[in-house]
């Protein structure tokens, strides 16, 4: 029998995949789409995908905290690596969200929440800073890009490879 994660850990960790596959390609979309209200819709979408990746993410976290996940199957370099990945992960699941708001705020435009609800601004408007959260949320996206990448790499090499359960326990089937 294999060591699962938990049915809510598996439903956070694919529901948090998807949006996440969702919202990257569209706030690159976007981004370079010339203003008109399309790109202000899109927009908006991208923004309501980090709201709730950041409130997926609170749960996750709580989550985690209070349940204890199936012991990694890997060397001791490898589960320290898995954990400075899975970390980071986190680390820039917060990160990117905050540095979307930040920039919203900073630019004047405001984060409202599925066109229901208006998220308090961050910081006062302020051109130069929101250029400055602009660069960072880009660049935290690119660094986030590239730990997925890392991550789906590894599982499919325990997968494929080392032909062992990593992936099969956050599988739900």
């Amino acid at each position: 029998m294999i060591a699962r994660y938990t049915y809510p850990a598996m439903a956070l960790h694919w529901l948090m995949a998807l949006l996440i596959f969702i919202a990257f390609p569209l706030g690159l979309y976007a981004h370079e789409l010339p203003f008109s209200p399309l790109k202000l819709q899109l927009i908006s979408y991208h923004k309501w995908l980090g709201v709730t990746i950041l409130g997926l993410l609170l749960v996750r976290i709580i989550w985690r905290l209070t349940q204890t996940p199936p012991a990694l199957l890997a060397t001791n370099w490898q589960r320290h690596a898995a954990h400075a990945v899975h970390g980071l992960i986190y680390a820039l699941l917060l990160a990117i969200p905050l540095s979307g708001w930040l920039m919203s705020s900073a630019k004047g435009i405001p984060v409202v929440y599925f066109g229901l609800w208006q998220l308090p601004d961050l910081v006062s408007k302020n051109k130069e800073l929101g250029d400055l959260f602009k660069e960072l949320h880009e660049g935290l996206n690119t660094g986030l890009l590239a730990l997925v990448v890392l991550h789906i790499a590894a599982a499919l090499k325990h997968h494929l490879i080392d032909k062992d359960n990593t992936l099969r326990r956050m599988l739900p089937f």
